[in-house]
């Protein structure tokens, strides 16, 4: 897993060196031929990829983005109206068959497919109509790390061609320098503070809420921690009957419109004696682990999560457990 996540840097090169012509070819298409409705499809952290994708579509583009529920399609045998919907298909694997029969079902209805995939010859790149490769290369651990990183990528590619936004696409080329940055971000404090500890909040709002979930799944998987995703602003209705003294919160603080308010909660919750470790870039009051700056906020949610991954590694191994065997976990899950 530590060796992976820090590959990740050079896999997210590869992606940005690759496939020009499919993202605008793809990208020219949803600007001609703009979609009715948008659909992700994805479980875990393909899903949270998805997450941050749809937050930035509907955030710069004004385009409302569903997350499908696959057994509509799976066991429900729904036979939803296909006209004018683009769908997108998250996967590192490509391989459980509820992505591959709602990819395959919304294609045979007319609408536009893409598989978002590390194994483009597998069987959701074989269902879909447009197939974007990761090119995180193979990836071993159980723990997703540079393939997720590599579905944010993807997702940025999308809606910076889509919106023909040079700023981003500029600050995309320049991504794998700080991500590599953020590598060198010293996050041992979070080892310090959570090697003993049961639960935790994992707090984060807008692009960065896809970080926070993705987090609060790595804590479960590799430390056996029952961690929480939680908006920084949903946390404050019935979660916050759980805050107690040293109660956890990891709280994603990145640059953006949301941050504020996340600085904000991370000092109340500090008040009501909860253990707050704050991510925020260098020099934000009460920040304990650094977020390196990317050259667009809308970028920074993935060179956090660069820095969050070695230190879940690395707390994994604190609390006596191998991060590179979970437990009851398999690399490739096949649900229906």
């Amino acid at each position: 897993m530590l060796e992976e996540s820090r590959e990740a840097p050079q896999a997210v090169a590869r992606q940005l060196a690759a496939d020009a012509d499919t993202y605008a070819a793809l990208t020219r298409l949803l600007r001609e031929t703009p979609p009715k409705d948008v659909l992700t499809i994805g479980r875990g952290s393909s899903d949270h990829a998805a997450h941050y994708m749809a937050y930035l579509v509907m955030a710069r583009l004004g385009r409302l983005v569903t997350s499908l529920p696959m057994s509509v399609v799976t066991l429900y045998q729904s036979q939803m109206q296909c006209d004018g919907l683009v769908s997108l298909a998250f996967s590192q694997s490509g391989q459980s068959p509820d992505l591959v029969s709602p990819t395959r079902f919304l294609r045979t209805g007319g609408a536009r497919t893409v598989a978002i995939v590390n194994q483009p010859d597998s069987p959701l790149g074989e269902a879909a109509e447009w197939v974007l490769p990761l090119h995180a290369g193979p990836e071993r651990s159980v723990a997703a790390t540079k393939s997720y990183i590599a579905q944010l990528v993807a997702g940025a590619r999308i809606v910076a061609g889509w919106r023909e936004d040079a700023a981003l696409n500029s600050a995309l080329q320049n991504l794998p320098l700080a991500m590599a940055q953020a590598l060198d971000c010293d996050w041992t404090r979070g080892v310090d503070a959570l090697r003993h500890a049961d639960r935790l909040f994992v707090i984060g709002r807008g692009t960065g809420l896809a970080i926070a979930m993705e987090a609060a799944l790595k804590f479960k998987e590799t430390c056996n921690i029952q961690a929480e995703a939680f908006s920084g602003a949903e946390v404050k209705h019935g979660p916050m009957a759980l805050v107690e003294e040293g109660y956890p919160l990891l709280v994603f603080a990145p640059r953006g419109p949301a941050q504020a308010g996340l600085i904000a909660l991370a000092a109340e919750m500090r008040d009501r004696g909860a253990r707050v470790l704050l991510a925020a870039p260098l020099g934000t009051p009460g920040a304990e682990l650094p977020l390196a700056q990317t050259s667009h906020e809308d970028l920074d949610p993935i060179a956090a999560v660069q820095s969050f991954y070695p230190m879940v590694e690395a707390l994994a191994r604190a609390r006596g457990l191998d991060p590179d065997q979970p437990r009851h976990l398999a690399k490739v899950t096949r649900t229906h």
